[in-house]
C-alpha cells in the first residue's frame, strides 16, 4: 500500500489459529469452528490524526508506517519521526481511549524496510521491539511489497528475526500483508510464507491487498476482492494443511477505498458492504482500508474519479462513510 511447503512433524504451525496444541492469539477456534466474528481495523497515520479515524469503530488501528530511517537499522515512524516522538505517542493514547488496540505496521510501498537495511537478525528484531514498545503493541503487521518482497535476502532474515522476536515475546501476534490478484497470491508472496514457516514464525494472519491489479482489471472491485479471498483460501489450505474455517480465520482483507492507483479501478461504497458482508459469512479475522485520511470526498478541483488521492477517496461520500460499511 501507499506508502510452500506443509509444515513438518515438530514445526511451529504456521498460522497461531490452525492447530490445537498452538497459542491463538487471534482467536480462531482449533477445531475449525467459526471464530467470535470479524473485526475492523483500518490503516491510519500514525503521526497526523484524521477526523475519520473513529468512523466504523475500529477494534484494532493499524498504524502506517515504520520504516529505516536514513538508510540505517533504526526504526522512525514515515522514515522521519523517531519511535519515542511526543506527538506519536499522544496520537496513540487518543486512539486507544475507545478501547481499541494498536498493530505497528512496518514497511508499506515507499521507503526501505527494516530487513533491507539492518545486518543481522538480532538488530532487526531490537529495532522492530523498539517500535512495538513505544507504541505499546504486542501486534505487528509487515506490509511487505514491491522490491521487498522479491528480495529473497532480506525476506529470510525479517524471518529469522520475527521468530526470535516471538521467542522473546511469547504474546506477539503477527500477520502478513501482502499483494495479491484475483488468481490469488503470486510466487514471490509464497515464498515469503514459505520462508516464515521453515524459521517457526507463528502469523496469525494473512491480509491480502485486494487493490490495484492490473489495466486489464476494469470489472467490478468488489467481486475481484471475493474472487482474489477464495483463491488465496485455496492457497492457504493447500500450503498449510489448514481446514476450510482456519484459512478463513487466518485470512484479513485490506481494500484502496475510492479511486485506486490504476486507471479505471474504483472501489465503491457498495463494494465495501459486500466485502463485510463475505467477510463475515466467512468468518474472515479482519477487514481494512487504506485508509481512514482518505475516508472523505475530495474537494472541488481534486483529482478525477480515475485518479488516486492521497486524501480523499476520489467518489462522492460522505466523511466516514467506508468506515462505517467495513465497520459492519
Amino acid at each position: 500500500m501507499r506508502s510452500f511447503l506443509t509444515p513438518a512433524a515438530g514445526l511451529t504451525c504456521l498460522f497461531a489459529l490452525a492447530a490445537t496444541g498452538c497459542s491463538t492469539a487471534s482467536g480462531g477456534a482449533s477445531d475449525g469452528a467459526p471464530g467470535s466474528g470479524t473485526s475492523y481495523a483500518p490503516y491510519v497515520s500514525a503521526t497526523t490524526a484524521a477526523g475519520t479515524d473513529s468512523a466504523g469503530s475500529p477494534g484494532t488501528y493499524n498504524l502506517a508506517f515504520v520504516i529505516s530511517g536514513g538508510g540505517e537499522c533504526t526504526p522512525r515512524w514515515d522514515g522521519v519521526s523517531g519511535t519515542g516522538d511526543a506527538d506519536v505517542r499522544s496520537r496513540i493514547a487518543k486512539l486507544k481511549k475507545s478501547g481499541a488496540t494498536v498493530r505497528v505496521s512496518f514497511g508499506g510501498a515507499s521507503g526501505k524496510e527494516l530487513a533491507t537495511t539492518c545486518d543481522s537478525p538480532s538488530a532487526l528484531a531490537d529495532a522492530y521491539g523498539k517500535a512495538l514498545d513505544a507504541a505499546g503493541s504486542s501486534q505487528a503487521d509487515f506490509d511487505i511489497e514491491g522490491r521487498t518482497l522479491t528480495d529473497a535476502a532480506s525476506v529470510d532474515l525479517r524471518s529469522r528475526a520475527i521468530a526470535r522476536l516471538q521467542k522473546q515475546r511469547p504474546d506477539l501476534e503477527v500477520s502478513f500483508t501482502l499483494p495479491v490478484m484475483p488468481s490469488g497470491l503470486d510466487s514471490h508472496g509464497l515464498a515469503l510464507l514459505e520462508s516464515a514457516n521453515e524459521r517457526d514464525v507463528q502469523v496469525a494472519t494473512v491480509n491480502l491487498m485486494t487493490m490495484n491489479y492490473a489495466e486489464s482489471y476494469t470489472g467490478d472491485m468488489g467481486d475481484y476482492a471475493l474472487t482474489a479471498a477464495k483463491a488465496a483460501h485455496t492457497q492457504l489450505k493447500k500450503v498449510f494443511g489448514l481446514s476450510d474455517a482456519a484459512a478463513w480465520e487466518g485470512m484479513a482483507l485490506t481494500s484502496m477505498i475510492g479511486a485506486n492507483d490504476i486507471a479505471g479501478e474504483t472501489f465503491t461504497l457498495e463494494d465495501a458492504a459486500q466485502v463485510r458482508s463475505f467477510a463475515e459469512k466467512k468468518g474472515i479475522a479482519w477487514v481494512s482500508m487504506w485508509s481512514t485520511f482518505r475516508d472523505r470526498q475530495c474537494v472541488k478541483g481534486a483529482p478525477s474519479r480515475d485518479d488516486a488521492a492521497t486524501d480523499c477517496s476520489g467518489v462522492r461520500q460522505k466523511p466516514g462513510a467506508f468506515g462505517r460499511a467495513f465497520g459492519g
